[in-house]
C-alpha cells in the first residue's frame, strides 16, 4: 500500500512563490506517474500538473509558464514549484500517485 505525505502549503501574497512536496512510501514495483490536483471551494478537483516516471510533463493551461513539476525518483518525491501566484490559484492541492492514490491535501491561499 502506498502512502503520500504532502507539505509546503501556506498563505502567500499574489506574485509570491511556494514549493509543494509529496513523498511516496510503501510498496510499489514501478515508477508511476505522479501529479498535483487543485480543488477550490465549491469546485471539482482539477489537474494542475503531472509528470511521468520518465520525466514527461503536462500542465493545465492556467499554470503554464508559472508552475514547474519535478520529481526525484531516488526519494520517491514529486515537487511543484509555484511562482507568480494569483488569488485564483487558491485551493487545496492534492498529490496523486499512479492515478489511484491520493494524499491528504495541503492548503494554498493566495491573497490579493
Amino acid at each position: 500500500q502506498v502512502q503520500l505525505v504532502e507539505s509546503g502549503g501556506g498563505l502567500v501574497q499574489a506574485g509570491g512563490s511556494l514549493r509543494l512536496s509529496c513523498a511516496a512510501s510503501g510498496r510499489f514495483f514501478s515508477i508511476n506517474a505522479m501529479g498535483w490536483y487543485r480543488q477550490a471551494p465549491g469546485n471539482q478537483r482539477d489537474l494542475v500538473a503531472i509528470i511521468t516516471g520518465g520525466g514527461l510533463t503536462n500542465y493545465a493551461d492556467s499554470v503554464k509558464g508559472r508552475f514547474t513539476i519535478s520529481r526525484d525518483n531516488t526519494k520517491n518525491t514529486v515537487y511543484l514549484q509555484m511562482n507568480s501566484l494569483k488569488p485564483e490559484d487558491t485551493g487545496v492541492y492534492y498529490c496523486n500517485f499512479g492515478g489511484g492514490v491520493w494524499g491528504q491535501g495541503t492548503l494554498v491561499t493566495v491573497s490579493s
